[in-house]
């Protein structure tokens, strides 16, 4: 499990906090901790990091959306995947929306772990994954085939002559701290600090080509529809030999074709006939990974609940396994022969078959109230 403290507790916000909130918070935590704030001071600095990260995911509703159900596992995923975190870069990125203009985008003065040129990193890459109940079981390693850019052989590179190879523009802006410096990334070369000398003819402007990669993505046990989980530097090449991005795997879930989930418990409609119900019977049933007998007693009613604990889906980056739950349905026939029929009407007149419910007998609402306690 995550050891990662709650984004919400990091901001010091509730969880039914507004966009407006958040932002607040965050612009709170960020002047506090701030590095040029605390000059050598891991501890702020690390704070820093923790409320732009906790930021980033509660200011996007779609992120936030997947944190709130599932948690920090909704965001990295576990099991060879990583988050990737942020870095310094990507905070001071945010700070052009959180705290006005005036920032450009840049830093507030400092050297931001001593200046120079930064590498320029890829874009993500995002591919779907279609997974069964026995591989969400389970857990399954897999290849995928992905076109994505790569640095090309034989690019040769030269110092940018924007910004010198700093990789950065200065400029003093005056903002509500008073006059600070800033800093902005090279618009020419992207904050490499370098351009391309001489490229081959199947490299782009950005020293990039275009190829076919097979990548193997190991998946955990307990995964659920739509849940996104990252491969760390396996999306595209960063441009001027810069850092790659991250490949994106976005869980679809395969309809079982017996089987609904629900969560990490499973259900399966079991039909009988009338006289299995009447006189009680075994009957199989399917599991996720195979099949199971379970015993249907005599004077079974319709709508029953039968349950086997532990034949559900594993929790993601828990010991928990769910359970499956089987309805009973009790099959009335639509045709008959006239013999049948004939049956039937004597044993309409016997007392033993009239509808009598004590008070075993529980109700729909009832069962479910019970299948959740």
């Amino acid at each position: 499990m995550s050891n990662k403290r709650d984004f919400y507790e990091i901001l010091g916000v509730s969880k039914s906090a507004n966009e407006a909130e958040i932002k607040k918070a965050y612009r709170k935590m960020a002047l506090k901790y701030h590095p040029d704030k605390n000059p050598d001071d891991k501890a702020s600095e690390d704070k820093f990091k923790e409320a732009a990260e906790a930021y980033e995911v509660l200011s996007d509703s779609d992120k936030r959306a997947k944190y709130d159900r599932f948690g920090h596992a909704g965001m990295s995923g576990g099991g060879g995947f990583g988050g990737g975190g942020m870095n310094m870069d990507d905070i001071f990125s945010q700070f052009g929306d959180v705290f006005g203009g005036g920032f450009g985008g840049g830093s507030f003065g400092g050297n931001r772990g001593g200046g120079g040129s930064q590498r320029a990193r890829g874009t993500n890459l995002r591919v779907k994954m279609k997974m069964t109940l026995e591989e969400i079981s389970e857990g399954v390693t897999k290849k995928i085939k992905v076109n994505k850019l790569v640095n090309a052989d034989g690019v040769t590179y030269k110092t940018c002559s924007t910004c010198n190879g700093s990789g950065r523009i200065m400029r003093v802006a005056q903002t509500f701290l008073g006059a600070m410096q800033t800093q902005s990334t090279c618009h020419a070369c992207q904050g490499a600090g370098k351009m391309i000398d001489h490229r081959p003819s199947d490299a782009d402007a950005q020293g990039l080509k275009r190829m076919e990669e097979v990548i193997e993505v190991k998946i955990p046990a307990g995964v659920e529809n739509e849940m996104q989980l990252s491969v760390s530097g396996k999306g595209n090449a960063g441009p001027f030999d810069g850092i790659p991005g991250d490949l994106i795997v976005v869980i679809e879930e395969v309809q079982h074709d017996q089987l609904r989930r629900e969560g990490e418990n499973l259900h399966y409609e079991a039909f009988i006939n009338f006289v299995d119900a009447v006189l009680g019977e075994s009957i199989e049933v399917p599991t996720v990974n195979g099949k199971a007998k379970i015993k249907v007693e005599p004077g079974t009613q319709s709508g029953k609940m039968l349950r086997l604990k532990g034949k559900g889906l594993p929790v993601l980056q828990r010991h928990n396994v769910g359970d499956l739950f089987i309805h009973i349905n009790v099959w009335t026939p639509k045709k008959f022969s006239r013999e049948e029929k004939e049956i039937l009407e004597k044993l309409k007149n016997s007392e033993n078959f009239k509808p009598n419910p004590d008070g075993n007998e529980k109700g729909f609402f009832q069962r479910v109230k019970d299948m959740f306690q």
